[in-house]
């Protein structure tokens, strides 16, 4: 899915520089434990997840360059062969103890995985 995705972000990202819009897509994915549930009180609350684990994936996500899916070694044991991955090494990660090693997903290695049934609606500004 995230690949798919990255693709559908190319073509908005493409659209949106005709019009003189610069815009970034990067993407962080972590696995783990995490509680989820309803968090606040009475007057102000919401649906969210929180734990290390979307900690870690928040921190992927602001470290992914354009066009990167930055992944953690856990989602990276988990794809397998579904694509190929580029060890980035241990990165420092803000609010972390510990360097994290990281993978960039460089591409599918099956075309037909990269864009599972995903539909862009391109709307320009103004349009």
């Amino acid at each position: 899915m995230a690949m798919a995705m990255r693709e559908a972000a190319r073509e908005l990202i493409a659209a949106w520089s005709r019009h003189g819009c610069e815009l970034g897509f990067g993407i962080g994915i972590a696995q783990g434990y995490a509680t989820l549930g309803q968090i606040g009180f009475s007057e102000r609350s919401g649906y969210t997840a929180i734990g290390t684990v979307c900690n870690l994936a928040a921190r992927l996500c602001a470290e992914a360059q354009d066009g990167q899916i930055l992944v953690s070694s856990r989602v990276a044991g988990a794809v397998g062969a579904l694509a190929r991955l580029e060890d980035l090494g241990n990165l420092e990660l803000k609010g972390l103890r510990r360097p994290v090693a990281a993978f960039n997903v460089a591409q599918s290695t099956s075309p037909a995985e990269a864009r599972p049934n995903l539909t862009v609606v391109t709307r320009a500004p103004g349009a």
